[in-house]
């Protein structure tokens, strides 16, 4: 990548104003054909299994995405934590939640290799079955689920946390692979779904990870690129 592209990734923020611009609301599509939604008895299962394979004393999950602006569970302590081995990846596609099946989002999910700075909380001591069940509840769509849960191992600055993260299941129906950031940026501007906008999803994102100090060259050029699409779109738009 030359000194110029470089520049111009800089020069251009993803901003509020230009997020409302695309932002609307698409009717709920419901479950992907071929998947059916999890049932209670589901997630006690999986819960049982994340348990049976390691019980902590102090649960420990690991965010990189939405659970970092909007975590939607009590915690006691959170700190700035290093995921080895896995990067944040917008690798796996919606096609409800924010987007629909005409125009796929994209979510971000780890995908393996490289490494990912997030935010690694700490939920109270009490009832980590609940806990883990509301997280399962929230973070798993589809049945089977391509976004799945996963103890990694974090480093912070006083030492490795054994923490509960989602990872990207490769051989899962959503995912989408290792995408252009080109590709990426041109449907982060354009999808929406039941919950709004993906490029909503990506501002909060890159605006909590830049709140607490954490730095991510890709989404900083993917943030970029989405600003230049919507700038795109709100041009052809006046000249149409």
């Amino acid at each position: 990548m030359n000194n110029e592209k470089t520049t111009r990734f800089k020069g251009r923020d993803l901003t509020a104003e230009l997020v409302a611009c695309v932002e609307r609301f698409e009717p709920d599509p419901g479950p992907e054909p071929g998947t059916i939604e999890h049932t209670k008895a589901e997630f006690d299962a999986m819960v049982e299994a994340l348990l049976r394979e390691y019980e902590p004393e102090d649960l420990w999950i690991f965010a990189y995405g939405s659970l970092i602006w909007n975590p939607e569970f009590e915690f006691v302590e959170s700190r700035n934590a290093t995921a080895y081995g896995w990067h944040r990846s917008f690798c796996l596609k919606l096609t409800r939640w924010r987007g629909t099946r005409e125009l796929p989002a994209l979510m971000l999910a780890l995908d393996r290799g490289g490494s990912c700075k997030g935010l690694a909380y700490r939920l109270p001591a009490q009832d980590h079955f609940k806990q883990l069940g509301l997280l399962m509840f929230r973070e798993i769509d589809a049945n089977p689920p391509t976004n799945v849960p996963r103890w990694i191992s974090v480093k912070t600055e006083t030492g490795i946390l054994r923490a509960l993260a989602f990872v990207a299941a490769r051989e899962g129906m959503a995912y989408a692979g290792k995408l252009p950031m080109k590709q990426v940026a041109h449907v982060l501007a354009r999808a929406a779904g039941h919950w709004g906008s993906a490029a909503q999803y990506l501002f909060r994102t890159v605006t909590m990870l830049k709140e607490h100090g954490i730095r991510d060259r890709n989404m900083g050029r993917i943030q970029s690129l989405v600003a230049q699409e919507i700038e795109e779109l709100l041009s052809a738009a006046k000249k149409s």
